[in-house]
């Protein structure tokens, strides 16, 4: 069966959605029919990724949030583990949902499961919203008929990931509202105040001072080009993510980031910690380690750490220790090296690579925090200086104002 989504009316004519399974297109009508409904428009429900299309709109191509996907794997987990059935497991999540997507997404797994696939093979076919990671741990956790507890594993680490991920954005938003603000207020300051303040003097015989000038000149610049100056900055930043979408010039761009003093250190504290996690999680759920290597090194933003993690994997494969090869990459924190060594040393690898992820989490937190400390000040102490010019600006003529009027 096949779910399908649906726009129908009911008898006092208001328009309801909902999804329903079914053979055909025909049957669901009927089931709405059935129900005194009377459809409008019926269709395939998330119909699965086609390959080839980059075309698309990536808005229309997004997944589901990281909280909606914890969520329902936290209630596969629950069910599985209750020894329901995968297929009824699978529906009575479908079930308990209220996003049309994540419904109509979990019955479309739920009719490949019955057809005979394999729960990672029905969530391949949805890449946006089960990513490789997820699905070679639900691989793996069928394979060695442990999925319920799998899934569990998943659910904590996609809910930390989110966690994570809301601390960095929660840290980030006052900086980028500060600025805003900042920017703001200059712009307006320039294009509205300064032209009443300096009018006095326009119509001055005497040379007016240095400062004075030069602000007369970027207010009228801003009045007369600011729209013109909007335009080229959106333009210029379309034209720098068209130019990165070319893999070469994005893993330039990448290795001129990780030479930027203090930025390469949150790059690498990011990226490192994300990946120690990951590799954690995929040996725990018994994904062979070349193959957990790959996959981690995937989820890895940077291009440059990316091929750094291929090259680990090779040498790994070549019979080097997976301490040696972080090593031998040069970009990996020593002590999350060290702690490979003493979990490869002690076999308690996946607990020591989970280790090294929350002190790199950490030290991350440490640095946005003082980052963001010494920020705040820098960015009174700019908005001070802005307005200190303005007013000397304005006030150096008044202080002649005698001398010019003679």
């Amino acid at each position: 069966m096949t779910a399908y989504r649906y726009r129908a009316l009911d008898l006092k004519g208001k328009l309801v959605r909902g999804v329903l399974e079914g053979d055909s297109e025909r049957q669901v009508r009927s089931q709405l029919r059935v129900q005194s409904l009377r459809p409008v428009e019926v269709a395939v429900a998330n119909r699965p990724e086609p390959t080839g299309s980059g075309w698309r709109i990536p808005l229309l191509r997004r997944g589901i949030s990281a909280g909606d996907l914890a969520l329902l794997t936290r209630q596969l987990a629950t069910l599985v583990q209750s020894n329901l059935p995968l297929d009824e497991a699978l529906q009575a999540a479908a079930q308990q949902s209220r996003s049309a997507r994540i419904k109509g997404t979990l019955l479309q797994v739920r009719s490949r499961v019955a057809e005979g696939h394999t729960l990672a093979y029905a969530m391949g076919e949805f890449p946006q919203v089960f990513n490789e990671m997820y699905r070679a741990m639900v691989k793996a956790g069928e394979h060695a008929g442990f999925l319920g507890p799998v899934l569990e594993q998943l659910a904590d680490y996609t809910e930390q990931r989110q966690y994570t991920g809301q601390k960095l954005k929660m840290a980030m938003i006052y900086p980028f509202i500060l600025v805003g603000v900042a920017v703001a207020v200059v712009i307006a300051l320039m294009v509205f105040v300064v032209p009443e303040l300096v009018g006095i003097f326009a119509h001055s015989r005497r040379e007016l001072p240095l400062l004075t000038r030069g602000l007369i000149a970027a207010s009228d610049f801003f009045r007369d080009y600011g729209g013109w100056l909007l335009l080229v900055l959106v333009a210029v930043g379309l034209i720098v993510r068209r130019l990165l979408r070319n893999r070469q010039r994005r893993q330039r761009w990448h290795r001129f980031l990780l030479r930027v003093p203090g930025l390469s250190r949150l790059v690498i504290a990011l990226d490192t910690a994300r990946f120690a996690s990951t590799l954690s999680i995929l040996m725990a759920s018994g994904v062979p380690l070349l193959e957990a290597l790959r996959i981690a090194g995937q989820v890895l933003t940077n291009l440059v750490l990316q091929e750094d993690t291929r090259v680990v994997a090779e040498r790994v494969e070549e019979g080097s220790s997976l301490n040696r090869a972080l090593q031998h990459s040069g970009h990996f924190p020593p002590m999350m090296v060290h702690m490979v060594a003493s979990g490869e040393a002690s076999g308690e690898l996946e607990t020591m690579l989970q280790r090294s992820a929350t002190n790199q989490e950490r030290e991350l937190e440490m640095t946005l925090g003082t980052m963001m400390s010494l920020f705040e000040p820098l960015m009174v102490v700019f908005m001070g200086g802005m307005v200190l010019t303005i007013v000397l600006a304005v006030l150096l003529p008044i202080f002649d104002l005698n001398t010019m009027v003679k």
